[in-house]
């Protein structure tokens, strides 16, 4: 395959990686501290009714993990949503019911109230059109089962991000392909009402790759045109900000929450490192530090965030692979724990968790890498208690996870493997069924 080949729809990536076994000598080497467990026979994966679950006394903890459906650049096993509830001790993750039906729900976000489950539809043939779509799902709160509301058009082809506004009101939706960033009214219901704005991005053409590339990495990143890659409010919702890993920018608008319509604001983007291709980004707890991730030079910039104004001064830039680190890689992820004092960012290709320190002015140091035991970890989350984090492995077709040593920001390995086809996203909620 040839070494050049672009990343188009962001699923299509440089090369294929050969898989490594699970060997002693690697694992030691690692440092692991538990041997593999014995291969568990399909029939003995963990299931469970969600109605007879729903018994249990006490908060329970679910995730809904979304992926691809559909065949395309990228594989397409998953069938739709799929529930799982989480051991609060063990992180074993058990599937209740049946599979929600839904078409690429490559990403998933709650609403304010935990009431309502919102993904894109990563299309572009919505109803015959040119467009993606967004579906609503009412969640159950006693047994998690979704039941669909409504889908409507998400204003430009292939979305691949959504976000709620603090006020629960508008649905955020990033459109990949269609370049655009769009705004969709929150019904009283949960269901999705019409768009009320629709911003599509324009700029100069800029480079596949970045200079400031980790050594020997092929792997390149869409740049032919606007590419929003992510789109989300600041923590007061004053703004929204949108990565545009086409463009190397990251948007700012102010945000009239009135008529749900974005204004661009006194400085309306950071320009990022030609070729970086900003994907994620996530905020401080206290709103006044940035981190983005760049998806093709596998960076993190990190800026001090104004939230009078939305204006971003960039003050470091730090590597998620190490010094010693050859090959290629793409960043996918990027994370803050609840404690606010560990980063986290998945690197696909080099198959690792990228781990870091924040420091008391919001710098962040790296301080380990560890292995996936998977491969291409696109998504990365934490349950809501912040113990344990859980990587989507989309090429694996795998869900894999970590304890999180919550004073030091350590991962330990939990041994558990989900088999799930081409996971993407993860939502996680708690209920009380009683």
């Amino acid at each position: 395959m040839n070494h050049k080949q672009k990343m188009f729809g962001r699923r299509l990536f440089g090369f294929s990686l050969v898989g490594i076994g699970l060997a002693s000598p690697i694992n030691k080497a690692l440092g692991d501290t538990a041997p593999p467990p014995a291969p568990i026979p399909k029939a003995a994966l963990p299931k469970a009714n969600p109605e007879k679950a729903a018994n249990k006394s006490g908060p329970r903890i679910l995730c809904y993990v979304g992926g691809y459906t559909r065949s395309g650049p990228a594989e397409s096993n998953a069938a739709g949503i799929t529930l799982f509830e989480m051991n609060p001790k063990s992180g074993i993750l058990t599937q209740l019911g049946q599979v929600t039906p839904a078409d690429n729900p490559s990403f998933l976000t709650l609403s304010s109230d935990q009431n309502y489950l919102y993904t894109v539809n990563e299309i572009s043939d919505f109803e015959g059109g040119h467009t993606g779509s967004v579906t609503a799902f009412k969640l159950d709160r006693r047994t998690g089962v979704l039941t669909r509301l409504n889908v409507v058009s998400s204003g430009g082809a292939d979305p691949a991000h959504l976000s709620v506004h603090p006020s629960g009101k508008y649905l955020f939706v990033a459109n990949y392909t269609g370049g655009s960033a769009a705004v969709i009214r929150i019904q009283e219901d949960g269901s999705l009402g019409l768009l009320t704005d629709l911003i599509h991005n324009t700029g100069p053409k800029m480079p596949e790759r970045a200079t400031d590339n980790p050594p020997g990495n092929y792997a390149v990143s869409d740049h032919s045109g606007a590419h929003v890659h992510m789109v989300q409010s600041d923590v007061s919702g004053k703004f929204v900000l949108a990565c545009d890993a086409g463009l190397d920018r990251v948007y700012v608008w102010l945000f009239d929450e009135e008529n749900g319509t974005l204004k661009p604001a006194e400085k309306p983007w950071l320009t990022m490192e030609p070729g970086s291709a900003p994907r994620h980004f996530c905020f401080s707890h206290d709103g006044k530090v940035i981190y983005i991730l760049g998806e093709q030079d596998s960076r993190v910039v990190v800026a001090d965030y104004d939230p009078q104004t939305g204006a971003m001064q960039v003050k470091q830039t730090a590597s998620t692979v190490t010094a010693q680190f050859r090959g290629s890689t793409l960043a996918a992820e990027i994370i803050l724990h609840p404690t606010g004092k560990f980063l986290y960012v998945t690197n696909r290709l080099g198959n690792a968790i990228a781990c870091f320190k924040v420091n008391d002015d919001g710098s962040i140091t790296l301080f380990d890498e560890v292995w996936e035991h998977a491969d291409y970890g696109r998504a990365l989350s934490f349950d809501p208690s912040g113990k344990f984090v859980f990587i989507a492995n989309q090429r694996s077709d795998s869900i894999t996870s970590f304890r999180v040593n919550t004073d030091t920001g350590t991962l330990d390995f939990t041994w558990n493997f989900v088999p799930i086809g081409t996971p993407t996203s993860f939502a996680f909620t708690v209920i009380d069924s009683v």
